[in-house]
């Protein structure tokens, strides 16, 4: 049954508009008395039923509430530094999939791709339409944002000093201190995993992130592709202290 997010909150009645209106009515050829799974902005759930058409706006009468809830316990950040396009939608698609409840693209040293303003909004736009897309085929209860592009400096400041927040980075040249036993013995309700491009971290961002507060893990003895460090990083907090265990 296809899933939609709606602007507000549920009601015996409601309008669904936009982008998704226009799917299910010239898409999916949508016909009254078809239902869908409904989501709303407090993460309530329902079975609702199509009941009428305009032009540019469906009419759904509830039909059952849900208890339906499919997040996870752990406030969960990916910041990530910029891959090329289609290893970025990959982690993105892939990060909602496992749960992360924000994703933060990261300009650093060593990313291959540069976007001016223009495009660097545009790419924004992109991964959050592939994020809510992710969330609706993987039954979220909750839309995972998609933050405009900042540098790995602004990532610090914003975040460094936050209350109850943690940042892991995950580093090639660190041999000793594990994703495992940092997951353990984290205390922050908001974990953030920080993960480098194609060509790592350089010797002074890996000492910026560390004397910000950062702890740098190894994902083990092998050096891994960006974007498999992610989708690994992210599944091993979630089992570790999330919902995957």
């Amino acid at each position: 049954m296809r899933r939609l997010f709606y602007k507000g909150l549920l009601a015996d009645t409601i309008e669904i508009t936009g982008s998704d209106a226009h799917h299910l009515m010239h898409v999916m050829r949508a016909k009254a008395g078809q239902e869908v799974t409904v989501v709303d902005d407090a993460g309530s759930v329902a079975r609702m039923e199509m009941t009428a058409f305009r032009e540019d706006a469906v009419t759904l009468t509830l039909k059952e509430r849900l208890a339906a809830d499919t997040e996870s316990p752990l406030k969960l950040v990916l910041a990530q530094c910029l891959l090329k396009a289609d290893k970025m939608d990959y982690v993105v698609q892939k990060a909602v999939e496992l749960g992360v409840t924000e994703i933060i693209p990261v300009k650093s040293h060593n990313c291959v791709v540069r976007y001016d303003a223009k495009k660097a909004a545009a790419r924004q736009q992109r991964w959050q339409k592939i994020a809510e897309e992710a969330a609706k085929q993987c039954g979220r209860t909750a839309l995972t944002s998609v933050t405009p592009i900042t540098d790995l400096s602004g990532l610090l400041k914003d975040n460094s000093c936050a209350e109850d927040t943690e940042i892991i980075f995950c580093y090639e040249n660190e041999d000793e201190n594990t994703v495992k036993s940092c997951l353990r013995a984290a205390q922050g309700k908001r974990l953030i995993l920080l993960v480098g491009p194609e060509g790592g971290f350089t010797l002074d961002e890996a000492q910026e992130v560390q004397e910000s507060g950062g702890r740098a893990v190894t994902l083990g003895p092998r050096i891994l592709r960006a974007e498999t460090a992610a989708v690994a990083a992210v599944t091993v907090a979630q089992y570790e202290n999330g919902d995957l265990g």
